[in-house]
Parts: C-alpha cells; structure tokens; sequence
C-alpha cells in the first residue's frame, strides 16, 4: 500500500535548479535510505513532502490519516521551554482530541436520539484513540523516554535553549518517538549522538514496524538499518534495492555502461557528420549524404552528467611551536555548576587526541575552557609559545546574513575576489552555492564554508569539535587524509570511530572525568 505519492516534482531556488521531474513512491515497511553529496537537495525534499515548502511543479499526495513525525536538522527550540514541556508537546494533538470529545459531551445534554448516537459512536472513536496512544499514561510514558535517551540525568525542568547539540537532538529525538507516527522522516539524526545513543537509534529502527526515510551520511549506521537506496543526484532521484554497498555496485556498473554507450555514439555522430561534410556538395552522393543528416537529427543524444567538484583539503602549516601545546592544573570546567573533576592533563606538540564520551558531559566546555573562550569554575589552563590555533565550531549562527564569498572575504580581507572563488570552489562548493546566502546552504554546504576557512589559515594546532557532522562521505573521506597529512597538532571531538581510526594518536574518554554521569 502506497503511504506516499510524489509525481513530476521540479523545484529550485532562483536559478539553481534541485529537481527536474522527480517521481517517488512510498510503500508500507520500507525502510528508505535518501543519499547524495551535500547541496543535491534531501533536507530540501524532506521540507518539500511535509508541507513546509511549496514545490515550484508537482504534486505531493499523503494517504489518508497518516501521521508523520520529523527529525529535522534545523529544528529551533523555544527558549523558556523545559524539556519536560517538549516531550509532553508530543501529546499536543491528543489534548485537541479530548477538547473535542467533552464538547460532544457538553451537546448531548440537548441532543436528538439521531444526534446521540452519532455523538456516541465519534466519542467511542476518540475514547479507543486516546488509549491507544497512551493519552492516560502521558507522565509516565515522557518519563520511560527521558529515562532511555539519558534526559533524566539532566534533568527534565532544564531550559532547552540551555543544551548541547547531543542533547537537543536527543531531546527532538525522544519527542518523536513519543509521538508514535505512521512514518518517520529522519534528517541527519546520528549527528551530535555519542556511540551509545547510536546503537540504541540503531536497535529501534530495526525494530520499527512502520515505514521511514533517513538521510544520513554515517554509512556503517545507515547499511545497519535500511533496506532501499534513493540516490540523489543532479535532480534526478533513482531507487537501489539493498544498502549503501550493493548501491556502489550498481551504480558503478550503470555509469560504466553509460560512459561505454556515450563513447561509441560519440565516434558515431564523429562518422556521421564527416561522412555528410564529405558527401552532401556532390550530386551522386548527396542523397546518401541527406539520410545520414536525418539519422543524425532524430539521434537521442546521450549526455553524461557533470562530475561534481570533489573537495580538495591541504591545511597551511605554521612554525613549530613549543613542546607544549597546554597543560592544565586542577581544572574544572562548568557554566553555573562543575562539569569535570580537577583535571591535571597535557598535550604535546605532533599528538593527535581524540575526546570522546556521552553527550553533555562537557567535550564542547573542555575545548572552549582551553582555548579561553569560558573561564575555568577552578584551576588553571596554560598554552605553550608559538601557537597558531585553527579552531572548527560545532554548528555556526542561522541568523548569519552574508554570501560564501563575503564570509571568506570578512576573513581574508586582502584575497582578490579570483582567490576567494576557487578558495571555496577547492572546497567543493559549486559557483551557484558560492555567490548564495549561507543560511540557504545545507548543513554540509555549510561545513565546507566552514572548513574553507580553516585551510586558508596557517596553524599548528587544530582544535575541532565534530568536524564530521554534515559532511558528505567524499567529503569526509578527503577531510580524514588531510588531517593524517598535516603535519601539526589535533585535539578533536569525535563520535565516529571508523573516522579516526587509524589518525588518532591518542583517544581521551571524557567519561572518565566528568561529573555527569
């Protein structure tokens, strides 16, 4: 049964096209993987399927009564919101329901026999709905969830504006689930989720009887958990069935095809046309000559797609600097309350050190502590001579108004605009995305512009926090060969293991130290 009918769809913003005439259907149970490289337009999709944007051409059919739950990446929480009160938002549509059957209540009082029945049948409706979505069990059931994704140990009266990135995707994450929807739409969800929040997402949508599509560019995540393919790809959106590795399969195969057939017609219209040039002048073979034109104007031409700019990462080394990058003497890091033990820890020139652990424990406080961005509760953190520090943050401000161009430009005022350009364009951003908003951009796009700043900057100390987020796998892939070339010092917070396997020197459990758990 088809849950989802999306037909002839083409949407783009301005002049960038992202879908040409895009056909999709969604079937109960299938469990969807949505793929391509960053900028192809998946978020977009997922806003365009929910409602939140109006395709330019198409059409968007939803069967009837089915509940949609969303994962987006860009979701705002409400400052003044607790996470208590987020959670319980879940059960929004059930309070409507019961506003509704007690004003059935209140009608019956005057009510015809006809008019009665009809009130009792829709009541008797709502009444089986209401427990079969737990609507009498709301507190508890908000506290099951805030239990299973670690939201209990913060604290459930805790201001959402006042969380980590982990910790808000967690806390959209429980949302969702309490919602109990016929679909799930999932954008991204392992970004900022620490390994054991992964393996708990991971075990549930394997056991999640329903149907859900998931973006996601994790792909040992995603191949545990789907069992269809649509790739996106220059506006065009082609179903695989199988995982991500049985994909890459047949999509090598088909381009290898494609490229054979391109090639052989090419050397045919190559004949064709000389053959025309040579004969169409002379009377005794102009007529041979006119129907190897017409072969040739009714030829459906094959076009092979552009190859996309693949990223280019080569970080600018600075001097060496002093054996020490820092070392730290009784440290306790924290906002209003400790988050760490006293931390004596040091870090020396050429390491490369991993942070890893749960969300909230204070991986994203420890770099900004060290770095000097917030004052140390206690103790005291020193950085060695000659450092030149190139630091990556977690997520940048939406509310950012610039172009890709002005954002490097603020940066590197003396570039000439020619720099600029293929600055960002060794980064892998097109020319459409350079000359764009960067609030327009995707999360990956995003990124990109992020790192573009990084790489044009000489450092000798690198300090990153979840540089992988976002980041399409080419991407990453060329991200984690530049980080084992750069001859400099790295301290990183990571949840990806596969990524710095085999680049870290060293990994730190944050677990350990912190007083969170």
């Amino acid at each position: 049964m088809s849950i989802l009918n999306v037909e002839h769809l083409t949407h783009g913003f301005g002049d960038r096209a992202i879908f040409d005439d895009v056909s999709f259907r969604l079937l109960k149970g299938e469990h969807i993987g949505l793929i391509g490289a960053n900028g192809e337009g998946k978020s977009t999709f997922m806003n365009i399927i929910t409602g939140k944007l109006m395709p330019d051409e198409g059409k968007v059919e939803w069967s009837k009564n089915v509940r949609v739950g969303y994962l987006d990446q860009h979701t705002v929480l409400e400052k003044g919101m607790t996470i208590r009160d987020v959670l319980a938002s879940a059960f929004q549509f059930l309070f409507e329901m019961e506003q509704e059957m007690n004003a059935m209540y209140d009608k019956m009082a005057d009510a015809t026999d006809e008019e009665m029945a009809m009130y009792m049948e829709e009541t008797g409706v709502i009444q089986e709905l209401l427990s079969a979505h737990d609507f009498y069990m709301i507190d508890s059931k908000v506290e099951e969830v805030g239990r299973a994704l670690g939201l209990a140990d913060i604290g459930l009266e805790k201001d959402v504006s006042e969380l980590s990135g982990g910790q808000r995707t967690k806390v959209l994450l429980g949302k969702l689930l309490l919602e109990k929807p016929d679909i799930l739409l999932l954008d991204e969800p392992t970004n900022y989720l620490d390994v054991e929040h992964i393996e708990w997402l991971k075990r549930y949508l394997n056991e999640y009887e329903n149907a859900f599509i998931l973006i996601s560019h994790d792909i040992p995540f995603l191949n545990s958990v789907i069992n269809l393919i649509y790739h996106m790809d220059n506006q065009k959106l082609e179903r695989y069935v199988g995982d991500y590795d049985k994909f890459q399969e047949v999509y090598a195969m088909k381009k290898a095809q494609l490229e054979a057939a391109y090639n052989k017609q090419q050397k045919e219209i190559a004949d064709l046309k000389d053959f025309v040039a040579r004969n169409k002048a002379r009377v005794s073979t102009r007529n041979m000559a006119m129907s190897r034109q017409k072969k040739l104007d009714k030829m459906d031409v094959i076009e092979l797609a552009h190859e996309k700019p693949k990223p280019e990462f080569n970080f600018k080394e600075a001097r060496v600097p002093a054996k020490y990058i820092f070392q730290t003497e009784n440290l306790v890091i924290g906002y209003d309350e400790p988050l760490s033990k006293p931390l004596t820890l040091e870090m020396e020139r050429g390491k490369k050190i991993v942070l890893t652990g749960a969300n909230g424990i204070g991986k994203t406080t420890l770099l900004k502590s060290i770095l000097g961005l917030i004052e140390p509760l206690e103790g005291k953190v020193e950085l060695g001579d000659y450092l030149s520090i190139g630091y990556f943050e977690q997520e940048m401000s939406q509310d950012v108004q610039t172009t890709c161009i002005e954002e490097i430009w603020q940066e590197f005022p003396g570039f000439t605009q020619y720099e600029v350009r293929s600055a960002l364009a060794k980064c892998g951003l097109t020319t459409k995305h350079i000359e764009s908003k960067v609030k327009v951009l995707s999360g990956g796009e995003q990124a990109k512009v992020r790192l573009c700043k990084l790489i044009n900057r000489e450092t000798n100390i690198l300090v990153l926090d979840e540089p992988t987020n976002h980041l399409d796998v080419d991407a990453k892939d060329e991200l984690k060969r530049a980080l084992q070339a750069y001859k400099g010092s790295i301290l990183m917070v990571c949840h990806e293991p596969e990524f710095y396997d085999g680049l870290a020197t060293e990994v730190w459990d944050c677990s350990q130290w912190t007083t969170r758990l």
